[in-house]
């Protein structure tokens, strides 16, 4: 066994862990994981001693206070998070609504920071929650910016949710649907995620102008007017390209997890050459 494939097999006790399932047995575990059962107590050992996982009394486990020293750190030094506080902080101060900055990785879109001026926030996920990946406009702002071949490939997979939102019955209508997003540099969503809450979303690109987040304003559909759209979308757009602005010196990973500039089978490397305007038309 290779150190890489012990590293995974440990992930892959960790990502057990999700909002529907936060304790596990370790008879759980094997029947999920397929372990056997000296190399799984051996995986829990380790991640117990490191503070990742925690003895339930009864003989479960769950996630450990390592996890939330984790999170501190990363308030502190996630540059998405701190380069997007203040313009957080000014949106929510121009109109009554929550204010979020939203981070890409592998296949998940998750809220890493937000702001409030409601007395109730105006969204269902709030930090450290997974998003949907097909409905939203953050999911939109972020899928229209991706290379052409890679944005297809996120349409067929969710084809059908895709539809189910409105965006078109076909591949090449819900293709054209974010070409729209793209020309507009923002994306508009009407209850989507949350019933009534309109949601108004810009992406973030990283050093290698991979859209890697995005910024997003969810607000009372019933306080909108058109005009009031485009006001708060030209506003969530220029906080985006500023935040952009504070990233673009870090050559970031994208989130295919590439090194931006290599070319691997899937082509995903050729983005940091050509640019989004290029990789998608």
């Amino acid at each position: 066994m290779t150190t890489a494939n012990s590293f995974e097999k440990g992930l892959r006790i960790l990502d057990l862990f999700r909002e529907d399932r936060l304790e596990w047995t370790a008879e759980e575990m094997m029947e999920e994981l397929g372990y056997p059962r000296p190399t799984l107590y051996r995986y829990i050992r380790t991640l117990r001693d490191a503070g990742l996982l925690t003895a339930l009394s009864g003989a479960g486990f769950t996630l450990g206070p390592r996890v939330v020293e984790f999170d501190y750190l990363m308030r502190k030094s996630d540059q998405l998070v701190t380069r997007s506080q203040p313009h957080l902080e000014a949106l929510t101060a121009a109109w009554p609504c929550t204010a979020l900055a939203v981070r890409w990785y592998g296949q998940r879109i998750l809220c890493v920071a937000s702001e409030c001026s409601t007395p109730n926030p105006l969204s269902s996920y709030p930090r450290g929650r997974p998003m949907p990946l097909a409905r939203g406009a953050i999911s939109r702002s972020i899928i229209a910016f991706l290379p052409r071949a890679q944005m297809q490939q996120m349409i067929e997979q969710n084809l059908a949710e895709f539809g189910q939102v409105g965006l078109g019955k076909t591949a090449a209508e819900i293709a054209e649907r974010f070409r729209e997003v793209r020309r507009a540099g923002h994306a508009v969503a009407y209850g989507e995620v949350t019933p009534g809450v309109v949601g108004i979303a810009a992406p973030v690109f990283d050093g290698a102008r991979a859209p890697v987040a995005s910024l997003c304003v969810t607000i009372a559909g019933s306080t909108l007017t058109g005009e009031r759209i485009e006001e708060i979308a030209a506003h969530v757009r220029r906080a985006a390209e500023e935040v952009t602005k504070a990233l673009s010196p870090a050559r970031a990973i994208p989130p295919g997890g590439q090194v931006p500039g290599d070319c691997g089978a899937d082509g995903a490397g050729t983005m940091a050459a050509q640019g989004p305007a290029e990789a998608a038309t």
